[in-house]
């Protein structure tokens, strides 16, 4: 078997786009191939999880067969007549555990020949959730097992995102685009295609592989000849330069499952919009891997509102929407990982977006005196895009890595 990772070299591509032809001269003419494309999904799959990955793989049956019997179950009780909150927890519980077990065994000794999850776990964990919590508030009425299995395993996404929603999946799967539209996805997604070739090919290697070693070997040396850690023009330069790695590699990859999905007559979200010219913190998670921040927004921001509002833990509007970033961002940083520049990160970003919230409302009260013009909205975007660069440096991990090495 030939192991093909997603969007790792060229000959994925190729091979790729090879095997979606006969799916696109059928959308072309107004009609999808399911069984076709079934196959080639099954294909990828089983090419992506082969060899030593194969436990992996088996890991993804069992999940799927673990998440059905969620969903289904939970679809089942809702029909019967019930809509006990109890149970509704219970069910986002179940679905989070698996995730949660892979997010939990780094730090938790185990038999390393074991593998635990597979690729792609976190973002068929988000659908899972999303789905449940649909379910319960009835914008989902039902859901059809074959679609289901469809929006978990639409590979051109199981790796990297971006995070779809059911609904808009499944419509899209279901109607199939008119010729003039799905001429238009073919467009844009060899448009987005050779984008990411840009990003991820030639920015990301630049800036990860050829510049971002050096700016560490820098870094690490005047940390150790200063006598400990110290802002240095290298570590600057190692802020900025992961900065922009992280930026080009995962928009490369982002707008590789967008192109695809687009060949395939889904219109996947896109997950950045220029996020690096954001005016203030709340507008960079506006447009930065924006399913996720979407997602967060939705099912952990605003029903941990809604809930404390409803139990009235909190009275204080403005004190429960800082609580609500707060435990927001700090799932997400747990969600990165259990290591403590994750979670730093997360209570970073929470603490930006608290003072930013808290100078909005300084700056409506005294509009009059606050001056407001395009050297004002350039210092913004420049002040944004250090705060947001200085949490990727937290984020790296390279911080830790020049205090152990001046220890």
């Amino acid at each position: 078997m030939i192991n093909l990772q997603p969007y790792a070299n060229p000959r994925y591509f190729v091979i790729l786009l090879i095997a979606l032809l006969p799916l696109m001269i059928g959308l072309y003419y107004g009609h999808r191939f399911k069984w076709y494309e079934a196959l080639v999904s099954l294909i990828f799959l089983v090419l992506i999880f082969d060899g030593s990955k194969w436990q992996q793989g088996v890991n993804l049956i069992l999940y799927i067969v673990y998440q059905f019997l969620v969903t289904f179950g939970y679809q089942k009780y809702l029909k019967s007549g019930h809509n006990k909150t109890g149970v509704f927890y219970l069910m986002v519980i179940l679905a989070i555990l698996p995730l949660t077990a892979v997010k939990v065994a780094p730090v938790v000794p185990h038999n390393e020949s074991i593998t635990i999850g597979f690729l792609g776990v976190s973002y068929l964990t988000f659908k899972t959730v999303q789905v449940i919590m649909e379910l319960r508030d009835k914008t989902i009425k039902t859901v059809n097992p074959v679609d289901y299995a469809r929006f978990l395993l639409f590979f051109p996404t199981i790796s990297s995102g971006p995070i779809d929603r059911y609904r808009r999946f499944v419509k899209d799967y279901n109607n199939p685009p008119e010729r003039s539209e799905y001429l238009k996805n073919l467009q844009y997604g060899v448009r987005y295609l050779f984008q990411g070739f840009l990003y991820k090919f030639l920015l990301g290697y630049l800036f990860g592989t050829v510049w971002l070693p050096q700016f560490a070997k820098s870094a690490l040396f005047s940390g150790h000849a200063a006598g400990g850690l110290r802002l240095s023009w290298a570590l600057l330069g190692y802020m900025y330069c992961y900065s922009m790695y992280l930026f080009f590699d995962f928009a490369g990859y982002s707008l590789f499952a967008v192109a695809i999905s687009y060949f395939m007559g889904i219109r996947t979200p896109m997950n950045f919009n220029k996020p690096f010219i954001a005016h203030n913190i709340k507008d960079f998670w506006n447009r930065w891997h924006m399913t996720l921040s979407f997602w967060f927004r939705d099912f952990i921001f605003m029903r941990f509102t809604f809930l404390a509002m409803k139990k009235r833990w909190i009275k204080n509007r403005i004190h429960l929407s800082q609580v609500a970033y707060l435990v927001n961002f700090l799932i997400m940083g747990f969600w990165h990982g259990l290591t403590w520049y994750y979670i730093v990160y997360g209570i970073f970003h929470a603490s930006a977006i608290i003072i930013n919230d808290i100078w909005l409302r300084f700056k409506k009260r005294h509009r009059k005196q606050i001056p407001h013009n395009k050297w004002t909205n350039a210092f913004a975007i420049f002040l944004t895009f250090n705060v947001v660069c200085f949490s990727f440096l937290i984020f790296s991990g390279f911080l830790s890595q020049l205090w152990f090495s001046w220890k």
